[in-house]
């Protein structure tokens, strides 16, 4: 699967239109370089659905809302519908606000989501209407541990089956599944959290794995969640052997990244089914 998954991509490189947000734009456009697609960030009203209509992918991001890109994430949704393209929901921090809970919401009803990925804090919100979020970051009390993982599994199975989308939920274990089969899988490293984005990335690059592999797009999602993870681990060695920080952590992400091939997917992948 993974192989499949991530040939597909390199062999395609799919354009991506991420509406995304400005804290970590840059980022996210050169970790879909790196995997093997093509970024475009286009959010005017007067060009999101145009541009969608060129692309594989529509990734929103509600990180930063305003009105303006709101409006656009709508009409590239819709657009992308149309044309039976994946698209990706990054609710960054639904749960913290009323603006980002009423647009979240509102995304939901507006669009069909393929992926939807998120932290426990942001998927129970959406899926329960409540959880204990801490800004963009998952709160404490959510987090998934060998205890509550039957429970997660479950929330994520039933958010996938109303929704019609593959649940991504991400953290130091995550989850990745849709209505009847779900993905665990323990890859990443601490590091990840220290440095801001790796979540935008990791949904840009959900969105370029999802573009390459529009009908598979569990095992598409399951593979970048697995690739992520791993070049936060690979990252982190390398680090270490240089006795670096989080800036040079970044780069070298995006560096493994660009030299990732699939026997180095699948000898790394910690990934399980249920």
């Amino acid at each position: 699967m993974l192989n499949t998954i991530l040939s597909n991509v390199h062999a395609k490189t799919p354009l991506v239109h991420a509406i995304t947000n400005y804290v970590t734009v840059n980022d996210c456009a050169n970790i879909v370089l790196a995997c093997g697609g093509s970024p475009i960030m286009a959010d005017d009203i007067g060009e999101a659905a145009d541009i969608t209509s060129i692309c594989a992918s529509l990734v929103i991001n509600i990180g930063t809302l305003n009105e303006r890109t709101v409006k656009s994430m709508v009409a590239a949704g819709k657009r992308a519908n149309d044309l039976g393209h994946p698209v990706v929901l990054d609710p960054v921090g639904a749960g913290a606000s009323a603006l980002r809970n009423e647009t979240a919401l509102m995304l939901l009803r507006e669009v069909r989501f393929a992926v939807i990925r998120g932290n426990i804090s942001e998927i129970k919100f959406l899926a329960l209407g409540g959880g204990s979020t801490q800004g963009v970051d998952a709160s404490e009390a959510d987090k998934i541990t060998s205890d509550n993982l039957a429970g997660v599994i479950s929330l994520a199975k039933a958010f996938a089956k109303s929704t019609g989308a593959v649940i991504a939920v991400t953290g130091a274990t995550d989850i990745v599944a849709d209505a009847s089969k779900a993905y665990i899988i323990k890859n990443g490293h601490p590091m990840m959290g220290r440095v801001t984005g790796t979540g935008c990335m990791l949904t840009a690059v959900i969105g370029a794995y999802a573009g390459a592999n529009p009908g598979s797009v569990l095992d598409a999602a399951a593979a970048a969640v697995c690739a992520m993870g791993l070049c936060g681990e690979l990252a982190y060695q390398r680090a270490s052997e240089l006795g670096a920080g989080t800036g040079t952590y970044r780069t070298l992400l995006i560096d493994f990244f660009s030299r990732l091939d699939a026997d180095t997917l699948k000898a790394g992948a910690k990934i399980e089914s249920d």
